[in-house]
């Protein structure tokens, strides 16, 4: 076993694998179908109440479609679509993979 700067190969290995289960972690928080998901859902709330609360006078600006409500359904679908996604497949734990050496080393222990 090699030691570099007061570092044993074990340590070293010990560090990276907490730093790939940091960075998965991160990844699943910051998964773009969730982010899109949630923004799609908050607007289309908002678009929704707007389109049940518009007046005659601004459906008719519309040629008779109360666009804002059918605007929001749509993005409320869009947005439940991606976070149901999301839900039926999370995105895949990394699997942190030991060299060998590290593996004897555990064994001997």
């Amino acid at each position: 076993m090699s030691e570099h700067f007061g570092y044993s190969e074990k340590d070293v290995q010990r560090e990276v694998t907490a730093l790939e289960e940091k960075s998965a972690t991160a990844a699943s928080i910051f998964d773009l179908r969730r982010i899109i998901g949630g923004l799609f859902v908050v607007y289309g709330v908002i678009v929704t109440i707007a389109g049940l609360t518009d007046s005659d006078a601004e459906i008719d600006k519309a040629q008779g479609i109360n666009i804002n409500l059918w605007t929001g359904l749509g993005m409320l679908a869009l947005g439940l679509f991606f976070l149901t996604w999301l839900w039926l497949r999370p995105t895949a734990p990394v699997i942190p993979t030991l060299p060998p050496e590290a593996v004897e080393d555990k064994r001997e222990e």
